[in-house]
This record gives C-alpha cells, structure tokens and sequence, in this order.
C-alpha cells in the first residue's frame, strides 16, 4: 500500500525525536504485538480469566458432587433426665423417671441418579443409650452393620437433572464469554494502537508542514524585499508557517498522551517509550455474509443464553405442574442390625432390617393458585420463546452487516490509501510550480490542505477497516484468516 514519501522520512525520525526525550530507546510495535500483549498482560485480560476461571471452577465443583460421596455424621449426647410419658405394651400409659444419653455415630456412601430423581445410599450405624440409675449406669448397643437406602420422588421435578442441564450451559456461556471478551480487547487495543499511530502520523505530517512553511516563508521574505510578492501575501506566509507550528505542538502532545494510554492498556512499565508500526495490508478480501451468520449463530454466547433462558422457562413449568397435583415420597432401607449390651456383642448374629415409608401429598382447594402458577410459567416460556427470535434476528443482522461493512471498509482503505497518494503528490508539484513562481500562495496552502484531510481520511479507513475486522471476529468467534474458529 503506497504511503506519503515525505511522511515516511518524519516518522522514520521519529524514534529518533523520541531518544531524544527519553532514556530509553523506543520500543516498535506491530499492531499483532500489541494486541498479543493485551491478551497476555493486560488488566482487562487479567478480569477475563478470573472470570472464566471461577466458572470453571464451579463447574467442576459441580460435577463432583455428581460423584459418590462419602459423609460421617452423629450425635455425640442427647442427654435425657425428667419424668416422661411411657407407653407399655398393654398400651398403658405411666409416667416414669428416666436418666439416659444417647450417642449415635454413622458413615453413609450416597450417589445421586440425576436421571430418575432418586437417591442410593449404602451405610453403617451405631448407637449407645447409657441409662443412669442410682448409683449405677447400664448400656445398650445398637448397631447397623450394614444398609442399603433408596429414597425415589414420584411426579416431582427432577430437580438434579435440570441442575446439570442448566450448568452445561453455563459452563459453556462463560467460555464463549471468555473468548468473546477476549476479541472486545483486541477491538480496544487495536483502537488504542490507531489512536497513537494516527498521532504519530499527525506529528510527522505537522513536522513536515512546519519545515515547509518555515522554508517558503523564507523564501517569500526575499521576494517581498525585492517586490516580487506583496506583503499581504508575505502575512498569509507567516499566518501559515504560525500555525503549523501551533499544530505541532498539539500533534506532540497528542502522540505522548495516546502513547501513555496504549501503554497502560498493554501494562507496560511506565516512561517505555512505544512506536506504532504502520500496520499490514488487508488481510481479509471478501467475507461471505451468510457464512459469517452461520458462524455467528454456532459460536456466539447470546444463543447459548437464549437456549439457557428456554431450559430456565420449561423448568418453571415442570415445577408449577408436579407441586400443584398429586405428589410422593418412597423411602425404602433393607439391611441387617441387632442389640446388645456388650458393643462386640452387637455386631454378633445380626437380624434383618427393612423399612418402607410411602408419602403423599396433593393440593385439594388452592383458590385457582395452582393454574395461575401454570399459566405464569408458560407465560415466561412464551416469552423466552420471542426474546430468543429477537436475538436470534438481531445476532444474524449484526453478523451480515459486519461482513458486509469489512467487505466496504476494505474498498474504502484502498480508495484512501490511493486519494493519500494523490494529493501527496498533488502538493509535492504545486509546492515547485509555487517556488518557481507559477501558482499563487493560495493554490499553495489549498494543495497542503487536501493533502493534510487526505492523510486523515486514510487513517480513519485504516482504523475503520480493522474495527471490522475485528468486530466481525467477535461476533462470530471464527478467524476468516485462517478460516477456523477462534479457541484459547
């Protein structure tokens, strides 16, 4: 891409000017440098995989509680010492002074079944009453070696199952996030590059104005004394050469002040000095628009919270359906215990055990809550449904326009970098044919000015053009470079 060859001599200088200000020599950077290092060292970065880190961590902390999970629990006293209610087996009822504390200390290995609602658990008892009489203190064991438990929700959501279908999504919504956060860096870092490069240009585009205007005011001084030109002409010369010096001094300050912010984007160390290398040429030609939306639509985290919203809406449903009707409760444990006062004695000659306990419970009279609860759900779902196909039509619009906008910015970039050249070249010959005295001082400083707006016009098409870029790769997470998709 053809660039100004007398822009291309001051910002060749540059480094120099900058050495001369600074200590330390100046560091060049590429705009893929740059955004590499905001990637690796940035604060912004730094947010980002906190954030995906912590969700990685709840995720796995999630699936390890799918995982069989082994507990121990007891109850070290239970004191008892009053007079209580007895009922004997003739089922008289007396009143009997009782002294007694009973400890209890259990393992149990428990595996939740996602899938079916239901809880396995395999465990092992024991418990201690030790009775106070006067005087004396007698013991009772009770022991569990061994039971199997089930305990089954019958017409009642399966709460786990929606759990892990509600993290899955999640999971995968923080990574799309990530990488997605990661492109809104590189979109920022790449608009903070343009910042100081369009500065640095703008300085060694006001270096080389002021040079110019400070030679043919000097020029224009002999020609006054000798009466060639008039002195309104020789004022407009000053005015001129004035100016581009005013313009250099804020062209300076511009420059340190968008260094100073790339540099604390990219966390450099303070007072590094950094020039901005001219970036490549376009590395993307044409986008096609309906690929760009079928990569948007696979790889964007908005769809994944549409469908994370669905799974949340339909779950609400199943909920106010199974609590406002017939619902229940098995609980079933078979194994083996005994008794005795000799704690190795109760381990000896075990019975059976089994129990069974089938709960249930049924809303008879709600005053229409039940159905409101229905109907508030399905509402929310019908809601989840329209928010999910405006997104969704918003997404593809974003997507093909982004394409579509690349595809112009790129057209736009070459127009600029060719009008740049132009008027570059326009000015270099109106600047002779001035000193030779064809073309008046008006001509002169028009020529300058096309070739100054040129110049800008051609920074703000390479900006524009890599904005594109690099918001077309956010929103679709895929590398039309490369043509894959956009991983860590």
């Amino acid at each position: 891409m053809a660039r100004l060859p007398l822009l291309l001599l001051a910002l060749g200088a540059l480094p120099a000017v900058v050495s001369a200000q600074a200590a330390p020599a100046p560091r060049t950077l590429t705009l893929e440098e740059a955004v590499q290092i905001a990637e690796r060292q940035g604060m912004a970065a730094a947010a980002a995989r906190s954030t995906r880190d912590a969700a990685r961590h709840r995720d796995r902390a999630f699936a390890a509680r799918l995982l069989p999970r082994l507990g121990l629990s007891g109850r070290a006293a239970d004191l008892n010492r009053g007079i209580n209610p007895i009922t004997l087996p003739n089922g008289e009822r007396q009143f009997v002074r009782q002294a007694q504390n009973e400890s209890q200390l259990g393992v149990v290995l428990s595996q939740a079944i996602p899938w079916t609602g239901s809880e396995l658990t395999i465990g092992s008892r024991a418990s201690r009453i030790d009775i106070f009489g006067d005087g004396a203190t007698s013991q009772l064991w009770q022991t569990t070696p061994f039971v199997v438990g089930l305990r089954q929700e019958i017409f009642r959501p399966r709460t786990l199952l929606w759990d892990r279908r509600e993290n899955d999504l999640t999971a995968e919504i923080a990574d799309r996030r990530y990488l997605e956060a990661r492109e809104d860096l590189a979109g920022q870092t790449a608009s903070a590059y343009f910042d100081l490069f369009a500065a640095q240009l703008a300085l060694a585009n006001a270096e080389a104005n002021a040079a110019v205007n400070d030679t043919l005011y000097t020029l224009n001084q002999g020609r006054y004394e000798v009466g060639k030109i008039g002195e309104n002409d020789l004022l407009q010369s000053e005015l001129a050469l004035l100016r581009a010096r005013a313009a250099m001094d804020g062209a300076r300050l511009e420059q340190q002040r968008t260094e100073a912010a790339l540099r604390r984007l990219l966390g450099l160390a303070d007072g590094e000095p950094i020039v901005a290398a001219a970036p490549s040429a376009a590395p993307v030609a044409e986008v096609d628009p309906e690929r760009a939306v079928d990569y948007a639509l696979r790889g964007a985290s908005a769809m994944r919270e549409v469908e994370l919203e669905r799974v949340r809406a339909q779950r609400q449903v199943g909920q106010a359906r199974s609590t406002n009707g017939f619902g229940a409760t098995l609980e079933a444990e078979v194994g083996f215990n005994q008794t005795a006062s000799a704690f190795n004695d109760a381990y000896q000659s075990p019975l059976g055990k089994q129990s069974l306990t089938l709960s249930i419970g049924m809303p008879l009279v709600q005053w229409g809550a039940g159905r409101a609860s229905v109907a508030a759900a399905r509402s929310d779902v019908a809601r989840a449904a329209a928010s999910a196909r405006a997104r969704r039509d918003a997404l593809v619009e974003d997507a093909r326009f982004a394409a579509l906008q690349l595809v112009q910015s790129g057209r736009m970039l070459a127009i600029s970098a060719k009008a740049d050249t132009v008027a570059a070249k326009r000015f270099d010959v109106a600047k002779n044919r001035y000193v030779i005295g064809r073309i008046g001082i008006g001509d002169l400083y028009i020529a300058q000015s096309e070739k100054d707006a040129a110049l800008q016009a051609y920074v703000q098409a390479l900006r524009g053009y890599w904005a594109a870029h690099y918001r077309l790769r956010r929103l679709t997470l895929y590398d039309f470079v490369v043509g894959r998709e956009i991983v860590e």
